[in-house]
């Protein structure tokens, strides 16, 4: 049974007037589930994600960090279509994202729930709901967020395009936000002469080694301000141009 919260969530949904619908929405969503932030996620080619629309610093962090990694709960129910919760981030098995499990006694996320967004057998993206404080959700959050990603996937796909309407919260462009990363793997691709698989993990690999995120790294990338080389390696500063004159 959908609470009137959800009810509420949903009727902002159906808005089409574009002022600051999408932030009123992820107010009002991480409200009715009892989280601090929310994010949307689309599905592209071979399970990649592209980041939609992200709520707060907090759940942004935990959203880079997974697409640096490559591994965590996100990943997990884009590639599968099922739900994956971590009530507890602490308690992550080393076995299971062990690259997670090493960050994340320094995330400010302690919760993380995670809802495929699809129909039947398509899936089209992942609403992820993070909480700063470890416990699982109630009966009825659970319930309210299997609803509204059944209304994001029908918005998104009745839309006819990768947007929802209205400005991104936090500052975010419309754009898929994680764009840069495709520019970044096909430039690394050509570069190196590596597969594009091996390219995105050449990207990972150094953005995790520099502590920084990969869409960071891939924007330094793109504007040429870092090339890497066979190793994996870079010095993230443009070349030196010497005047000989």
């Amino acid at each position: 049974m959908i609470s009137d919260r959800m009810v509420g969530v949903l009727r902002l949904l159906q808005f089409d007037d574009r002022s600051g619908q999408v932030a009123d929405v992820t107010a009002a969503g991480a409200a009715a589930l009892g989280v601090d932030g929310l994010a949307v996620s689309l599905v592209t080619e071979g399970d990649f994600t592209e980041l939609l629309w992200c709520s707060d610093a907090a759940t942004r962090r935990f959203e880079d960090l997974q697409l640096t990694l490559g591994e965590g709960p996100g990943p997990d129910a884009a590639r599968t279509g099922a739900m994956v919760w971590v009530p507890d981030l602490a308690g992550v098995r080393l076995a299971r994202w062990p690259a997670l499990a090493m960050e994340a006694p320094g995330l400010p996320a302690r919760a993380v729930f995670c809802f495929p967004m699809g129909i039947g057998a398509i899936r089209t993206g992942v609403l992820t709901a993070v909480r700063r404080t470890p416990g699982p959700l109630t009966a009825q959050q659970a319930d309210d967020a299997l609803i509204l990603a059944d209304a994001l996937t029908a918005r998104c796909l009745g839309s006819g395009d990768s947007r929802l309407d209205g400005p991104s919260p936090a500052g975010s462009p419309r754009t898929l936000q994680h764009a840069v990363i495709h520019q970044a793997t096909g430039m690394v691709s050509v570069q190196l002469s590596l597969p594009l698989p091996q390219a995105l993990l050449r990207l990972r690999a150094h953005a995790y080694s520099s502590g920084r995120s990969i869409t960071d790294i891939s924007q330094d990338v793109v504007d040429r301000r870092l090339r890497l080389d066979h190793n994996g390696n870079g010095n993230g500063t443009p070349p030196t141009v010497v005047d000989k004159d």
